[in-house]
């Protein structure tokens, strides 16, 4: 990325040699973005981050079926930035339809083909793995009931591309999207994939840059890191799917479990991505765990989010059947390429530590309370 900081920040819509060199760079980009999910280089369209790719796709998705006898289905555990423009059809009189999802964090199957099978027209978005879990949704077999009913398919693939095989050829959804921080490109650079031959109004209008798809002037630094980060994951996916980092996730929960009773490893163990750990800890509020983590060198999130003031399950796990005393207990711990054994290990410690402090502290009826460190 340094060149494109430095000594090349030529526009690259410009006509003068520079700027056409700029240009060069940018469709390298697009050639390795599309390589890692086996596309063809003019069906990636560059944006901003992953939430604009799903705006774009979604609030396209819905001009075009119109609200009038229409219908759009997805998921109850999607992403914010789906199930709120869900919710802004909704409001303008959409019907909108949420599937629920089984124990182990699966959309449930028999809900979506019934809720597709209307007989009205309509679309379909269902993410291809949880942010929250990791869970892999059964993303070919929801698309290819779309496709049966005529629907157009969107997949939110944010948590899947460059964690997992991704191929548009064996899946042909119709539109996906992308973002780049989720595999170690920049924060605020991203990429929607528009499947060839299917129709598309952009949702930002300008100059008409990305084929008139996506007005405006290109991040070119960020979209080179995009497509190196692209060429790198795709290396590692080939070369053995990161297998390490499975190792490894393998390696830190076998430690959890050998280092603390009433612990729950949440999610389907079959369907996951490699990169993903979450986890319930009995009698333990999570906040406590955050803040010793956090005193500890330990980076990770609570599986309940901060509302008000109050700890309340997250939407997802409501929809696993979670007890809000277990959605309060529960984390979130990621791993990636660069982690290291020594990491793991050193981690693993550090949560049980966390755990045994916490319970001894709440184990006297005391309720939540605030765990301040110190010498």
């Amino acid at each position: 990325m340094l060149p494109f900081l430095r000594e090349h920040w030529h526009n690259p819509s410009s006509g003068y040699r520079a700027g056409k060199a700029v240009k060069n760079a940018i469709e390298e980009a697009r050639e390795q973005v599309a390589g890692l999910i086996h596309a063809d280089p003019g069906e990636i369209v560059f944006t901003g981050c992953g939430t604009e790719s799903n705006n774009m796709a979604l609030k396209w998705l819905a001009r075009l079926v119109g609200r009038k006898e229409s219908r759009v289905v997805t998921s109850v555990i999607e992403h914010s930035a789906v199930l709120r423009p869900c919710e802004a059809m909704e409001a303008v009189g959409y019907e909108v339809v949420r599937c629920g999802t089984d124990g182990e964090g699966r959309m449930k199957m028999d809900e979506y083909r019934e809720a597709v099978a209307c007989g009205k027209p309509g679309f379909a978005s269902v993410m291809w793995a949880n942010n929250e879990t990791g869970v892999i949704q059964p993303v070919a077999e929801a698309c290819a009931v779309a496709k049966e009913a005529g629907w157009a398919f969107h997949t939110d693939a944010i948590q899947a591309v460059g964690k997992m095989p991704v191929d548009v050829r064996e899946i042909p959804v119709d539109y996906l999207s992308i973002s780049g921080h989720k595999f170690h490109a920049p924060k605020g650079v991203g990429a929607l994939y528009i499947r060839e031959g299917v129709r598309f109004e952009p949702m930002i209008r300008g100059g008409g840059q990305e084929g008139g798809r996506r007005s405006g002037t290109e991040n070119v630094a960020s979209i080179v890191g995009l497509g190196k980060a692209a060429e790198i994951m795709k290396a590692g996916l080939e070369k053995d799917g990161h297998a390490e980092v499975k190792r490894l996730r393998d390696r830190f929960e076998e430690r959890l479990v050998a280092g603390i009773e009433g612990m729950t490893l949440n999610g389907s163990r079959r369907h996951r991505a490699v990169n993903i750990v979450h986890a319930s800890f009995e009698g333990c509020e999570a906040a406590g765990l955050l803040i010793l983590l956090d005193e500890a060198g330990v980076q990770c999130s609570a599986g309940s989010a901060c509302m008000t003031g109050r700890q309340q399950p997250s939407h997802v796990q409501k929809a696993m059947g979670f007890s809000d005393e277990k959605a309060k207990s529960s984390l979130r711990i990621s791993l990636s390429i660069f982690t290291t054994e020594a990491e793991v290990d050193a981690a693993a410690a550090e949560v049980v530590k966390a755990v045994q402090k916490l319970r001894s502290v709440q184990g006297h009826g005391m309720g939540p309370v605030v765990v301040y460190g110190g010498n």
